[in-house]
């Protein structure tokens, strides 16, 4: 069954990392929602918000693989909210 999640990412001064997210997000595509980007400029971070709908095992896969990345922080939360 389909869920609703929030995955938040924080890139840490990387710019290289910025098209190796955009690849991933792209390939992932059909489960995003939306997606919003903050720069901080201040601490040199970027913060990136991503709506998601999709199964928890692919939510997942979205997270793990833009965890893996260098310099870049990833967290996740699915609801229990249950669409078609």
């Amino acid at each position: 069954m389909n869920r609703i999640g929030i995955i938040g990412i924080v890139v840490k001064d990387n710019k290289e990392a910025a098209s190796s997210i955009q690849t991933i997000l792209t390939e992932m595509s059909e489960i995003i929602i939306g997606r919003m980007g903050i720069p901080d400029r201040i601490h040199n971070i970027n913060i990136i918000s991503v709506a998601v709908a999709g199964d928890a095992e692919r939510i997942s896969a979205l997270a793990g693989k833009l965890g893996r990345l260098n310099n870049v922080s990833v967290k996740s939360a699915i609801t229990a909210l249950e669409i078609d």
